[in-house]
Order: C-alpha cells, then structure tokens, then sequence
C-alpha cells in the first residue's frame, strides 16, 4: 500500500473512531453540566437588548418600596391591597396594552374588609390583567380546578395528540395554588410562574404552558402576551408551537430555550413607590409633583409587576446573574415572543455531522503533521474552531453543543498525536538511525519530514556515482605506526566526508582510505551529476590546501586523490541482515565510477568523469575528453572527460586545445601526427606524455582494426 494511501486511512479510522467517542457522551449526557457552562458564558458574551425590549416595563417592590411604604405610609408588609390599585390605575392611565402582576393572593386581605373587593374593582377596570397561579409537581393546595374560577380559555389546535405523546407528559402538573376568587375572576389570564431550573439550578428554559386538571395554563411570559393578543391561533406540532405568524421551537417537554437581552436591568425599571406616589398625587389633583412624569411612559407597553427586595425571596438564578428578580425570567420569554427569536438547540444530525467532520479533520492534520512544530500549530488552530463554531450558530439562533465538537477535536489531535509518536515516531527513529552515519543532517531531517521520498525496500534509480582512493598509500601507510595512521585517515575522510555531504550527497561506505558515495538517493536530486562534480572539485581543491599541512604532520610525503564518477541506474536501498544493513548500491553504473577511478593512472590525471556524468552536470564547468575507453569487465566503450573550473580550463586553454587536436589525429589512426601534436605538450601534461607512450607503440605494433577505442586490461 502506497505510503500516502495509508497515512488517509489511518486518519479516516482515527478521526472516525474519536467522532464515535465524542458522540456517545453527548448522546449520554455525560458532558451536559459542562456543555451548560460554556452556554452561560456564550449568553453572557452575546446577548443584546432585542427591538421589542423598550416595550417592556417593570415595576418592583424593592427595598426602597419596602422602606418607604414602612416610614411614611406606616404599612408594614403585606401590603394593603388598595396600594396595587394605585399601580393598576397607573398602567390603565398611561395606556399599557398588558398589565401582569407576579404575585400570588392565596388569602384574603389582612387589612379591611372591602380591600380585596376595591383590588378586584381596580383589576375590572385595567384592560389585559394578568395575574398568577402556580403549578407544581409536589407543592399546591388544589388538585382540582376550582368551581368558582372560570375555567382557561387557552385553546391549542393539535395540542391533545401533542401530549398523549409519552414525552410530553413532563408539562402536566397535578398540584395548584389558585389565587383568591376576586383576583382570579376579573383577570383576563391566569399565568403559571413555576420556573424549572437546569439540574445545576440555573434557569435557562421556561415551559410555554402545563396542563393542569385538562386545563392548558399558559406560563406568565406567555399569558402577559395573550391577554393583548386575544384572538391569536395557536397550534402545535412535534418540537414546534405555532403562535399567529411565529414559530417557537420547544424541547420534548414544551419548554423553550430563552434568549436572554442583557443582565439584570435591561428591561426599565420603575420603583412601586414611585408609582403609587405619582398615581396618587394625580388623584389628589397635582399639588405634589409627581415621582414619574410624563403621559407616555407605559403607552402600548407591557408592564409586568414583582419584587426584587432580598427579604421577598423572588430572586432566581439564570446564566447572567445569580439574583435575577423572577418576574425578569418572564419578561424575557415575553420579549422572545413579541419578536419570535427563541433560541433553538441545533439539530442532532447536524451535531454529529460537525463532530465527524471536526474529528477527521483534526487527525488528518496531525497523521499528516511532519513535526512536534506542526502538532503545535494544530492545536493552535484547531482548538478554537468549535468556540467559533458555537458562536456564530448563537447569531443565528441555535445552542450548538461545544462540548461535543471540543470534545472531537481533542480527542483526535490527542490520538492523531499519540500515532504519530507511536507509529510515525519509530519511523523517524529508524530513518534518523540508519542513515545519520553517511548523511548530513539536513538530508537525514528532510527524510524523517517526507519519509514518502524513501524507498526503505530498494528501488532502480539513476545516480551520479563517486570512487574516490588515495595514490601511492600503502607505501605512506607503511612510514606510519598504527595511531598516527587512524589520525590521517580521520582527518583525511572528515574532510572529504564534510565537502560530500554538504553538497547533499550520501556516504556509502569507506574501504580503507577509500571513499564511495552516491547522489540522487535517498532524496531525488534533479541535479545530481551537477552535485557530483563540484563535490570532486572541492574536494580535490581542499585537499590541496591541506597536501603541505599533512606531508609536515605524517611522514614528509604528499597526499593526491583519484576519483571517478560515472551517472547510470544501479539499485539502491537497504541491503545486509535484518539486524545489521547499509543503505547501498549495485549495479554495472558503480562498477564502471570504481573503473574510471583507476584508469586515472594510466591518464596521469585525478579526476575522471563518464559522458552520462558530463551530459547531466549541465554548463557549470569546463572539460577536456581524454579518451574512449573500454574497461575491464565491459565491452562497451566509454567516453570519459576531466573535469575543472572554468578558471582552470581557462588558464591552460593554449594545451588543452592542442590535446584536442592530438586525440582527434588519434581517434582517426593518424599516429605519426598524434604522437608529433602529443610531444609538443607532453612536459606540460601527463595526458599527452601517456599519449606519446601508447601512439609510439603503435607506430611499432599497428593494430589490425582500429576503431579509436584505448581497451584497458587491468583495473
């Protein structure tokens, strides 16, 4: 299987296998009170007062209501119920379209008899009154609806089949605390108050109605916006209830996931002092100024009235403040109906969709990743996307679930790493292990990044092919004793090694004082031969500034070098024993370099390259053609050259051009002409003078067929 092919599958099966994971736990639950965390700080970012926020008002009882009413009225709590007169009489008088009081009248007035009939005369007269029944599941006074409160008015079209559903039975209450009979018979609406919380308390959904006695009770928010909307249908279907134009989104429960504006003091708040002074003073004709002013403060509002004062115990927890006042909580849900914007949880197919996608993402980065670097940058990156995720589908008004997509995402960085370190990590070893001896360090670097561009198994490749060996060294070897032998050669090999690798090019192996490499593998070079060839010309060229250097430090005798290079498709790749191997090479390409390096003697030169080598090294230096030459072990004939600078061809231009003409005499049987062109230069180059020596021979001995080819008979 192709490298590139398994590294995709690896990551398909990681990334699925964490999607798998992360799904699960969602589907169980098991991330919820984390998930409602992340929510809360989501709300607390992003929520903005809505275009219908103005339209809702609050009176409060609070503590300065409490203190005034004390001190000056000389009430003490509960207050007499011809005081709420007062803020009804307010709203009707400023023209509040609906007017909901959060609080619950279970007994008859303290104060004097006629207080509740003057309450329930104040409450005849202001259109849209709404007040409140509350329905639980383990606190009420009434298992029955009471005979002498009319019965609720609420129909819903598809609401019976809606909750003989199995789920929906959580909005069915068989306990209720009923207001007393002249609150509840002269309210347009009876709204239900009782507000869920999330199991850690916080309060972030709200049921739109409960069944209580096959009675439909709209909750409080609810309620406030049907008593100013009479005659709007409702219906429900499945997750979805229908009011007039809007379509709300609802849980299994019936509950709807608010959309809260801001934090507490969003919606304008008015103190029930100041209420009550400023209706009173205008009953008594304005001969004090009233506390509120103005005839337009409540015209087409919705008011709703509760308490806030620590001492009333109606303060509620939600994700923007641990004391929220409860009448807030319907505000909202009043708010989120007036402009149809509740917010909704995102589809699960769309979950789970995001979840593979996020998960196989992440593992194709990090199965993909070349380095520690790389993993780092995927966690940076990819850490963050399920945060942005989630807020831009707050925007759009869906609760995308985080933790789920958090939980992906990390899950499949962690196990893409993880992998790489396990799997992609012991690939990286053995590269680094069984090649940092013959090569550079940068080379070795670039295969662990793309081990791809290695064929561990062998592989038919062209290589430019370098034999480098030392002229005259057993007898050097021979003046030395053994230390001062190892100390040569190390400095010699580190040398030449250096110069190799730098040009990118791979150590075979040493053999004594010889060097064999090769370019091209295990990374593909383009320009290989090019690479070759200025690694021999700078090796011979340092070699030439250390000759004086080494001669004075071991032995008084001169170091030259032989090499030669050839370029031709050998096999390479990783050959010996399982336990013990070399990345090497074979093939009739190396045999012909090791050839070239030795004909060198019969040349009087120390570098010699093949025709393959000089076509693929390109213009970048100059060479000179010394011959044709047939080596030992093979038939067909070469064309080998000697490569330099062009500085140096330069310099010697005058001989070389007169070379040129005494090998083209040759090449043609013109020995005479040959050897007379080969004398005039011989002193000048051990080319020409081998020249001279082999046109002489033939002028003695002519061959029987000439065909230009110099056939060498030993190596």
């Amino acid at each position: 299987m192709q490298p590139a092919l398994k590294k995709w599958l690896q990551s398909v099966a990681i990334g699925s296998a964490c999607a798998l994971v992360a799904i699960s736990l969602w589907r169980a639950g098991a991330m919820d009170r984390f998930e409602a965390k992340i929510w809360d700080w989501r709300v607390a970012k992003m929520a903005k007062p809505g275009p219908n926020t103005d339209r809702i008002k609050l009176i409060l009882i609070d503590q300065d209501s409490l203190d005034w009413a004390s001190t000056i009225q000389k009430v003490n709590w509960p207050w007499p119920r011809e005081m709420y007169g007062y803020v009804l009489d307010f709203c009707r008088r400023q023209g509040a379209r609906a007017v909901a009081f959060d609080m619950i009248y279970t007994e008859p007035s303290s104060h004097k008899v006629d207080d509740d009939q003057a309450f329930a005369e104040a409450i005849a007269r202001t259109p849209g009154f709404v007040n409140t029944i509350f329905l639980g599941l383990r606190t009420g006074n009434e298992k029955k609806w009471p005979t002498h409160i009319p019965p609720s008015w609420i129909n819903i079209d598809g609401f019976s089949p809606w909750l003989f559903d199995v789920n929906h039975r959580d909005c069915a209450m068989p306990l209720a605390t009923f207001p007393i009979p002249e609150v509840a018979t002269n309210a347009a609406l009876l709204g239900n108050v009782e507000a869920r919380p999330d199991p850690d308390a916080i309060i972030r959904r709200l049921f739109l109605f409960n069944v209580f006695d096959s009675q439909v009770v709209p909750t409080f928010g609810l309620a406030t916006y049907l008593a100013a909307h009479t005659n709007v249908a409702m219906s429900i279907r499945a997750n979805t209830f229908q009011l007039g134009g809007t379509a709300i989104p609802i849980n299994h429960k019936g509950q709807a996931i608010l959309r809260f504006r801001g934090p507490p003091e969003t919606y304008q708040r008015y103190s029930a002092a100041a209420v009550i002074q400023s209706e009173y003073n205008l009953q008594e004709g304005g001969a004090n100024k009233p506390p509120i002013t103005g005839s337009n403060v409540f015209k087409d509002c919705y008011v709703l009235f509760g308490c806030n004062a620590p001492g009333l115990l109606d303060l509620r927890p939600t994700p923007l403040s641990d004391v929220s006042p409860g009448v807030e909580l319907h505000a909202t849900l009043l708010d989120n109906l007036l402009t149809g914007d509740f917010m909704r949880s995102a589809p699960r197919l769309w979950i789970s969709g995001l979840v593979f996608i996020l998960a196989l993402l992440c593992a194709i980065v990090t199965i993909h990743g070349r380095n520690a670097r790389d993993n780092l940058l995927a966690l940076i990156l990819a850490l963050p996307i399920p945060m942005a995720l989630c807020l831009l589908a707050y925007r759009q008004g869906y609760w995308l679930h985080f933790m789920a997509l958090e939980s992906a995402v990390v899950f499949a960085l962690v196990s893409g790493i993880l992998w790489n370190f396990a799997v992609e990590g012991k690939q990286k070893r053995f590269i680094r292990g069984a090649f940092k001896q013959y090569l550079s360090e940068d080379v070795v670097e670039q295969l662990v990044l793309h081990p791809e561009r290695l064929s561990l198994g062998g592989e038919l490749r062209e290589l430019s092919i370098f034999f480098s060996d030392l002229k005259g060294f057993t007898s050097i070897s021979e003046g030395l004793n053994p230390q001062e032998l190892i100390s040569l050669l190390n400095e010699y090999l580190t040398a030449m090694t250096d110069i190799i690798q730098e040009e990118g090019g791979t150590v075979d192996k040493y053999v004594g004082d010889a060097i064999v490499a090769f370019w091209n593998a295990p990374l593909s070079q383009a320009d290989h031969a090019e690479r070759a060839v200025r690694a021999t010309l700078r090796c011979q060229a340092t070699l030439a500034e250390l000759r004086p250097q080494l001669k004075d430090k071991y032995g008084g005798k001169e170091l030259f070098m032989r090499v030669g290079l050839n370029t031709g498709p050998v096999v390479v790749g990783n050959m010996g024993s399982r336990n013990r191997f070399n990345y090497t090479m074979l093939g009739d390409a190396a045999n012909l370099a090791s050839r070239l390096e030795g004909i060198n003697k019969q040349f009087g030169t120390y570098t010699m390259i093949s025709e393959a080598t000089q076509a693929g090294m390109g213009q970048s230096f100059a060479v000179r053609e010394l011959s044709r030459v047939a080596v030992v072990g093979r038939k067909m004939p070469v064309r080998v050259f000697e490569p330099m600078s062009p500085e140096a061809f330069a310099s010697r231009k005058d001989v070389f051009d007169v070379f040129a003409g005494g090998l083209a005499a040759y090449y043609a049987g013109e020995f005479k002409p040959a050897l007379k062109t080969f004398e005039f230069i011989q002193e000048k180059d051990p080319a020409a003078a081998s020249y001279v020596r082999r046109c002489q021979a033939f002028l003695d001995h002519p061959p029987a067929a000439w065909d230009g080819v110099w056939v060498m008979t030993e190596k």
